[in-house]
């Protein structure tokens, strides 16, 4: 019955009077419009940018990648979208770096070691002791001690067409797995093993056959018997990619890469183009990405190596400080050769070694023994 009255009211307004107010009507628009009131604007295209990450679609780094893209894409309420592709997808994963400064791919998710054969000054920022910082520690140096300076300096020095955010710090990676416990130094002479990095360059000085291979093509080798060791990062990406299929130790605890974080590169060109506010965006969900990830490291990594143990029968051993030990010295031999002929190698490892003389004194200082702590709560204690 409204319907039907509304209807009426209508038709008994003259066609004239109609075009005379519905004229009036938009003049009054126009009008306010002038005066200041906001006008109508069109929903904005998106941006669509193409990532590809360094990872198989089944490794929980696939899935921090894809954690970042999401983050943008909420946080920009869908005016940029990043869709991320898995390794392989467009380019073979060591060649992501080229693909994002050519602007083949719009950017990328992987680590600073893949890029090692361009210069291996970037390795300084995932590979080696970092004297003994964490990677917690040298995102703080990164970010506040000069390294992002140096890193963008680094890329300008090669032709790199990036802009680059380091991001997700990664817990110490295992010596790696084996056929059987590596119970002195001597034990890695000969064993064709997979690192990368500058961490090619220690397991080599420690006589290792060394073969840098992605993540997606480990398990494959070892499996053939192309590799007699391997070592790639955590105990869910281990699990995920099939490590305790054809290994059943791993030795824990090691130098060669116990600092490592993640990098996140944008096409300088594609990046800059953007407005502030979504470069801003960007920024903010590069941090918020990288603590998101630390604290699903902990809870995923440690379901996944309580598994390993107790599921896939893997039997986990500490790596003997000797070879600890032999690691650190075989690094100081490494960097003083590298940085004779690599002016920026010298410049970097120097401001690494500066920023972690006072972190790492400040934070042994400061924190208490986490040992002593789980071993009151969680050891039995033998019967007095």
């Amino acid at each position: 019955m409204t319907t039907r009255i509304a209807k009426k009211r209508q038709t008994a307004i003259p066609k004239s009077s109609r075009r005379k107010f519905l004229g009036g009507a938009a003049a009054g628009s126009v009008a306010a419009a002038g005066m200041g009131f906001p006008a109508i604007v069109s929903a904005q295209t998106p941006i669509n940018f193409r990532f590809q990450s360094t990872w198989p679609t089944v490794d929980i780094f696939h899935e921090y990648a894809n954690d970042f893209a999401k983050k943008v894409n909420d946080m920009t309420g869908g005016e940029l979208k990043i869709e991320v592709l898995p390794a392989g997808a467009v380019v073979p994963a060591f060649a992501l770096l080229d693909a994002v400064s050519k602007g083949t791919l719009d950017g990328g998710h992987g680590v600073l070691g893949y890029s090692y054969g361009k210069q291996n000054a970037l390795a300084l920022f995932s590979s080696g002791p970092a004297f003994g910082m964490d990677a917690n520690m040298l995102l703080s140096w990164h970010k506040y001690g000069g390294g992002k300076e140096l890193l963008a300096k680094l890329y300008e020095s090669i032709g790199g067409n990036v802009v680059s955010f380091l991001s997700g710090p990664m817990p110490t990676q295992a010596l790696g797995w084996f056929k059987k416990p590596i119970a002195k130094a001597d034990d890695l002479k000969g064993v064709k093993f997979r690192t990368n990095g500058l961490a090619i360059d220690l397991f080599t000085a420690m006589g290792a056959a060394v073969n840098a291979l992605p993540g997606g093509e480990i398990v494959p080798a070892l499996d053939r018997g192309l590799l007699d060791g391997a070592e790639f990062n955590n105990a869910s990406s281990d699990r995920l990619l099939g490590f305790p299929d054809v290994s059943k130790i791993c030795m824990l605890q090691s130098f060669h890469q116990s600092s490592e974080t993640f990098e996140i590169t944008f096409n300088k060109d594609k990046y800059n183009s953007l407005p502030d506010k979504m470069k801003a965006i960007i920024q903010n969900a590069v941090e918020a990405a990288s603590a998101d990830m630390s604290w699903k490291a902990i809870d995923r990594y440690s379901q996944d190596y309580i598994k390993l143990k107790t599921e896939d029968n893997v039997k986990f051993y500490k790596t003997p400080d000797a070879i600890l030990q032999q690691q650190l010295t075989t690094w100081d031999d490494i960097i003083t050769k590298k940085a004779e002929n690599n002016a920026l190698f010298k410049e970097i490892e120097q401001s690494q070694r500066k920023f972690a003389e006072r972190a790492v004194a400040w934070d042994m200082d400061t924190n208490n023994n986490r040992r002593m702590a789980y071993n009151h709560y969680f050891v039995k204690k033998a019967a007095g």
